[in-house]
């Protein structure tokens, strides 16, 4: 008898279609219904609803429930790391219309993976404070310098308060579209949330892209020398 975990069971989670889609759509990190995640999935309430209570069984989403309603999350980010890792070798989507391939190309461009950046312009950002000295590779992890303590500082994110956070404060992801690192963790988040309060970037309704504003053009070129 096998006395290893048993890997079938989540895979067959993730073998399902609709599950998968379910899953991918959740990695924006944010909290939704059985209903918006059934209008993602092209799919029913009822059969959203079925397939996302195998999911919470089996401890890939977390759901809360809010009086009459339920929402439903990615249970953590390691599970979303390991989803980016699936979609980094899974064979392209068949484009099949002009808005499925306009939904691709924002996806590509920039996108949320959990609760950081992804798509080119994560990576971009990534290389940028990788050439600038901010932040340094070791191993799976991205180690800040000293010189990007002080960067950080100035622009206005609290290292002390990210390192506080019970995660890894900043280790690196494979990113699906790109096939290169992006950075995660505490402070992938954390500048993610910046950008988001500075403008630089809005969501896209319905999918987990983000739109890059012409403030955030503006600060990617004069901060990050990234021309988006």
């Amino acid at each position: 008898m096998s006395i290893n975990p048993n890997v079938a069971e989540i895979a067959s989670l993730l073998g399902e279609k609709s599950r998968a889609t379910i899953l991918t759509s959740l990695l924006d990190g944010r909290f939704h219904t059985a209903s918006e995640l059934a209008f993602m999935a092209a799919i029913k309430p009822q059969t959203a609803s079925f397939h996302l209570s195998k999911l919470v069984e089996g401890n890939l989403v977390n759901v809360e429930k809010h009086g009459r309603h339920r929402y439903f999350q990615l249970a953590n980010g390691e599970i979303a790391r390991i989803l980016e890792s699936f979609l980094a070798i899974s064979p392209p989507l068949e484009v099949r219309s002009l808005k499925q391939s306009s939904q691709v190309k924002l996806l590509q461009k920039a996108r949320t993976c959990y609760d950081h950046l992804a798509g080119k312009l994560g990576v971009d950002l990534t290389e940028s404070m990788l050439n600038a000295g901010y932040l340094k590779k070791e191993e799976r992890e991205l180690a800040v310098t000293p010189k990007g303590e002080q960067f950080f500082t100035d622009f206005g994110i609290d290292l002390s308060e990210l390192k506080r956070k019970r995660r890894s404060f900043s280790h690196i992801c494979l990113d699906w579209s790109e096939r290169h690192h992006h950075l995660a963790g505490a402070l992938g988040q954390g500048l993610l949330t910046h950008f988001f309060d500075l403008g630089w970037i809005v969501r896209v309704p319905s999918i987990r892209a983000v739109k890059i504003t012409e403030k955030g053009k503006e600060g990617f070129n004069q901060v990050f020398s990234i021309n988006v």
